[in-house]
């Protein structure tokens, strides 16, 4: 660890890492921000099972952050800090819960302190449900892509995978797959396969791209990941686990965003159709809900890419910090 980052950490006035037991397990989380008294963001990671690029390995590595904020880095159960096997037995409902229960516990050991949601992807899914559950326990909420329905087999994925230049071997598989009521994990699995490499969908190629590199780097070297934590955040928990991502195929999150009574920002990739940018768009505008606000980034998709990350920054820290809606 460089001395840049050692000074960073030793100017905080907040820099542990805590253990808060959640539905039954014991977790690690980080707390970090150089004022005590200032606001607090939870980050809700993706995956399930992948806490990038804010997870528990990231002391003193986004000063850009935590100069306004106090951040709470949480590896959800399952990877990495936090590594351990997560079967079957573990639905939506047990992360809520244990959102849910984090969320309270915070809130008693940081009495009168505002208290944020920043969330992505899956993160976004427990989000929505904790806002719905403690809404009086949160300030605002800010989400990069966000769950609403139909994930993955909506109109928009199937249009897009049968105009792109995937053989028709796979548009045969495809057609076939628009036709089941009930899709399989596999035919899950499959899905985002093809979105990943035939489509913009996930990850935009004129917005730059994450230093993800570095941020790996940042992680081998500091002071709280073991080598068995870094190699959970890909290696993990969630392997094979299905049940998860059956509920995820069916969820529908559309009465929990229309009754949130809690400011919520959403940003969304413009080429986003894993999370389909135009679905949630038209549901902020026929919502009906002051709340609700949706914004589109251009150059970027599900995954955000270096434009997306600067949106997150100019556009939702502004907003969580109330200097705009």
């Amino acid at each position: 660890m460089n001395k840049k980052r050692q000074a960073i950490i030793a100017s905080n006035e907040i820099s542990e890492l805590k253990t808060y037991t959640l539905s039954g397990y014991p977790q690690k989380v980080l707390i970090e921000g150089r004022k005590r008294n200032n606001p607090m963001i939870l980050f809700l990671h993706g995956g399930p099972g992948t806490p990038i690029p804010f997870c528990a390995g990231c002391r003193g590595m986004f000063p850009e952050i935590t100069e306004k904020f106090t951040m709470v880095y949480w590896d959800q159960l399952g990877c990495g800090i936090n590594h351990c096997s997560i079967d079957d037995s573990f639905s939506v409902d047990t992360f809520v819960s244990m959102t849910v229960q984090l969320i309270e516990q915070l809130k008693k050991d940081y009495q009168g302190i505002n208290f944020n949601i920043f969330a992505v992807s899956w993160g976004s899914v427990l989000a929505a449900r904790a806002v719905l559950a403690v809404p009086e326990l949160i300030n605002r909420v800010v989400v990069y892509g966000q769950v609403l329905k139909q994930l993955f087999f909506n109109e928009e994925v199937f249009e897009s995978l049968k105009n792109s230049p995937m053989p028709e071997k796979y548009k045969e598989k495809l057609s076939l797959i628009m036709k089941s009521d009930s899709p399989s994990f596999e035919e899950f699995k499959q899905m985002a396969g093809w979105i990943r490499k035939y489509t913009e969908g996930y990850q935009a190629k004129g917005g730059g791209k994450l230093p993800i590199g570095s941020i790996m780097k940042g992680l081998m070297t500091g002071p709280d990941y073991s080598f068995a934590d870094f190699k959970a955040i890909v290696i993990n928990g969630y392997r094979k686990n299905r049940s998860l991502f059956s509920q995820l195929i069916s969820l529908d999150l559309s009465e929990a965003l229309k009754e949130t009574k809690v400011p919520y920002l959403i940003l969304q990739g413009e080429k986003d159709i894993v999370t389909s940018t135009r679905m949630i768009s038209h549901f902020v505008k026929e919502a009906g809900n002051e709340n609700l606000k949706c914004i589109s980034v251009k150059d970027s998709g599900h995954m955000p890419s270096a434009v997306g990350m600067d949106a997150v920054f100019n556009e939702g820290f502004h907003f969580l910090l109330n200097e705009s809606m």
